[in-house]
């Protein structure tokens, strides 16, 4: 009986969270790396074609998998995407930058290789991993990966962006002091500061971005999105923001957790349609 137990406990985790792919495995240098890739699949009737990479928060310290990874990659395999949970390298195990944007940026290369046939990749990101989704957009040219032994490197730029409750800037005012030490680690400079407060960075070519979060967010505050919704108007870049006065941070797609807010999911697929991506 607790054999047969055990069997149906391990087919029931198998379908929750997929056999994840370690996408540093192949780089001789980086083959050790832990960074992996969980892939939700579309059915073959309801295919869009379309791939996202979803990032989960955590203050780049550890990872909110379930509710902000897996949960979210399942809702989307239902619209029809094929989506990937992205566990990064974070500091709960010693790692910094350039690590997480090195993983993000083979993901987009990864899933690019794979999956040549789809028309676009997106990049969904929450809090902290709001901030790596963003990073991907604003720091597309500049290839983290060249350092290593990757053959075709060519588009690192995601086609869309979801920012979710997103941690934007690392300046004083405005900071989540957990995630820029994790980022940035205990010592960093005015120039680093400056180089992952993502609102001065928005590079003339930003992928469009839709942003979401709440006033009541205590946690990460809202004006990290209210100002980077500033940084795009002035570059011109295409970009919805959804503001609501409730939902605080952290309730992914959970309408229990976050109220209509998580219903941004939605408006989401809506902007996708009207963008012509979906």
């Amino acid at each position: 009986m607790f054999a047969i137990l055990g069997v149906l406990t391990q087919n029931v985790l198998l379908a929750v969270h997929p056999k994840p792919v370690y996408i540093w495995k192949t780089t001789t240098s980086m083959s050790k790396q832990p960074t992996r890739l969980y892939a939700y699949y579309p059915s073959d009737s309801n295919n869009k074609n379309v791939s996202v990479i979803i990032c989960p928060g955590g203050s780049y310290h550890h990872l909110g998998l379930q509710h902000e990874g897996h949960d979210v990659a399942q809702f989307f395999a239902k619209q029809g995407f094929t989506a990937y949970v992205l566990r990064y390298r974070v500091s709960m195990y010693g790692y910094h930058h350039p690590a997480m944007l090195e993983d993000v940026q083979m993901a987009i290369h990864y899933v690019r290789q794979k999956h040549e046939q789809n028309t676009a990749l997106g990049v969904v990101g929450f809090s902290a991993g709001g901030h790596l989704a963003l990073m991907a957009g604003v720091f597309a040219q500049q290839n983290y990966l060249q350092s290593f032994d990757i053959e075709n490197v060519s588009n690192l730029s995601p086609d869309f962006i979801a920012a979710v409750y997103p941690v934007v800037s690392m300046q004083d005012s405005l900071v989540h002091l957990w995630s820029r030490k994790s980022l940035l680690g205990k010592h960093f400079t005015e120039t680093e500061k400056e180089q992952f407060s993502l609102e001065l960075q928005i590079p003339n070519n930003m992928p469009p971005v839709f942003i979401v979060a709440a006033k009541d967010d205590n946690v990460v505050k809202y004006q990290n999105s209210t100002n980077l919704d500033k940084a795009l108007n002035i570059k011109n870049i295409e970009h919805f923001l959804d503001i609501y006065e409730k939902g605080g941070h952290g309730f992914g797609m959970s309408e229990k957790k976050g109220g209509k807010i998580a219903l941004w999911r939605e408006k989401f697929l809506i902007w996708l349609q009207q963008k012509g991506t979906i």
